[in-house]
């Protein structure tokens, strides 16, 4: 293989009923920077049926060219007609480096493709850089269990993958009017050829957790001890109509699921509002949440990490200052809404 003669950045575009699932658009924003510093093209790869139309979303957020299979065969995500296709098109184009969204079907994707064309794939990537000299993508990642940053080479393979957490990157300003070219492909299988057969998609519907879109979150770690520091800070996200969140650590003390946590073996959040409670700010927890808009760290140790990405940080015992701030906002709220229906009385 002459690695010469792979060029291009490509990003997996993953849809799902005919919509763009978000972590799509957010890598074209990280790819585009590689892109350009390569001096490449910005590809998109989209698959499924019908689905021609969402061109202009993936021009408009900085893609030059758009690979499109469009065909019933692909309507619904299978391992083994998007490993194939995707395999097809990397033989006949030849990129070199091909981004994934770290979603289930994207790592699923990511794995599979890495195994069909013989490369390397670098997983839940934080961060991304390319050493322009060798041409080789820098993907970087949390290791031995987040206690260091761990930057992954493939130098002897292509195209160079990785799979990187939605909400890690930061989509581009869609450029209205943008346009680039659309290449259209087949794919050679029947459906009476494969294996595996879509019968019903199930959707679960009883996940009451939503952090990834939260405008808030209250997260707790370690420092909280136990469910009476728990119920503290559930009673801080109730005055707030926010979402309680967590450390590791919390959750492996059994405290609360980890449906709520947050760090490099749970959520990666991108909150207005970030509340970092009792946390110490290990690496793991930090690529997480360090995106957040604004992050306010509680902790009695001065010399926790945690104050290294928080805007603001408040040393003191938690358990003195959070039902502190919980009567000041509650108290702060109820004179908003006081103002305002005075207001609006005397409007009337």
């Amino acid at each position: 293989m002459s690695m010469e003669e792979y060029r291009g950045v490509w990003v997996f575009i993953e849809q799902r009923d005919g919509e763009l699932v978000d972590v799509g658009l957010e890598l074209l924003g990280a790819g585009r920077d590689l892109a350009d510093k390569l001096e490449v093209d910005l590809c998109g790869v989209l698959l499924g049926h019908n689905v021609k139309g969402l061109a202009k979303d993936v021009f408009e957020h900085g893609a030059d060219k758009l690979y499109v299979i469009d065909d019933p065969i692909v309507e619904k995500y299978r391992s083994e007609t998007y490993m194939k296709a995707v395999g097809d098109l990397v033989r006949k184009y030849k990129p070199e480096i091909f981004l994934y969204g770290a979603t289930s079907n994207g790592k699923d994707l990511a794995s599979a493709v890495a195994t069909e064309v013989m490369t390397g794939l670098t997983a839940d990537t934080t961060m991304l850089d390319v050493d322009l000299e060798k041409r080789l993508l820098e993907a970087s990642r949390p290791a031995f269990g987040g206690n260091i940053m761990a930057t992954i080479l493939c130098k002897k393979h292509r195209p160079q993958m990785a799979t990187v957490r939605p909400k890690v990157m930061s989509k581009l300003d869609p450029e209205p009017g943008r346009t680039g070219e659309v290449i259209e492909e087949t794919i050679q299988l029947k459906e009476e050829d494969l294996r595996t057969k879509v019968l019903e998609i199930v959707r679960d519907t009883t996940k009451a957790v939503n952090l990834e879109d939260a405008d808030i979150i209250v997260a707790g770690g370690k420092g909280i001890k136990d469910e009476k520091g728990l119920k503290m800070i559930q009673e801080l996200a109730d005055v707030l109509n926010a979402t309680v969140g967590a450390s590791r650590d919390i959750v492996e003390m059994g405290l609360i699921s980890h449906a709520h946590q947050v760090g490099q073996t749970g959520l990666t959040v991108t909150p207005k509002l970030y509340f970092a409670i009792g946390i110490s700010g290990a690496i793991q927890h930090k690529v997480g949440m360090e995106n957040s808009e604004t992050i306010v760290a509680i902790n009695s140790d001065p010399n926790s990490a945690i104050f290294d990405v928080a805007h603001y940080g408040i040393v003191a015992d938690a358990f003195e200052i959070v039902p502190l701030l919980t009567e000041e906002f509650k108290k702060a709220l109820q004179q908003g809404e006081a103002e305002k229906e005075k207001g609006g009385v005397a409007h009337a």
